[in-house]
């Protein structure tokens, strides 16, 4: 008689036949991310050059017109290239660049929460709880002078605290990427790999 664990670990290991679901869902995932990045980069270059460069009010970046063309066509090439599934291993490698270069210069003085709601959570830095303090203020402003049950039907009030979460979220998903690579089935990848491996058992 089969026990319950046998049994389990059976119906598990069948899961298996669909175990490329998990790397196009990664893929799917990640296409919008990087094509809204990289386009709203090229849709002006102007400005973006201009952001990575001014130590001021930018990023202050070396070879500011270099590291801009480079993140815009490394994200929008990286996002074409995750839906077709075509050198997803090889393109999750610079992307997982541009991600560290966004933590790093964009997200790291705000700390680890992307966005700041409530209170008492255990990632907020100094930064984050001066933007829930503001949050505070202004949930309080809005439910004096309007109408705050309107304004939050659909969600509760936020602000953006910019920290490294998203960042370092998209990173991890990448890293996987670069080790398990596109998937089988629906991937160029998968494709050209099986041939290469029919051509050399010719």
């Amino acid at each position: 008689m089969t026990s319950l664990p046998h049994k389990a670990q059976a119906w598990l290991d069948r899961t298996r036949a669909v175990d490329f679901v998990a790397p196009l869902a990664l893929r799917l995932y990640l296409v919008p991310v990087f094509w809204m990045a990289g386009t709203n980069k090229l849709a002006d270059m102007e400005s973006t050059i201009a952001w990575f460069g001014n130590p001021d009010w930018g990023l202050g970046l070396p070879f500011p017109e270099l590291m801009a063309w480079l993140a815009a066509l490394t994200e929008t090439g990286g996002a074409i290239l995750l839906l077709l599934g075509l050198a997803v291993r090889w393109v999750s490698i610079p992307l997982m660049a541009t991600m560290i270069v966004a933590a790093v210069t964009v997200h790291w003085q705000n700390g680890w929460l992307a966005i700041a709601e409530g209170s008492g959570n255990l990632f907020a830095t100094e930064r984050t709880i001066g933007a829930m303090e503001r949050l505070e203020v202004a949930k309080s402003i809005l439910r004096e002078h309007g109408n705050y049950a309107w304004l939050t039907e659909n969600g509760p009030f936020v602000v953006l605290n910019n920290g490294i979460e998203f960042a370092a979220t998209y990173f991890v998903m990448l890293l996987v990427l670069f080790f398990i690579g596109a998937g089988r089935y629906l991937s160029i990848d998968h494709w050209i790999a099986r041939r290469c491996r029919h051509r050399q058992g010719e």
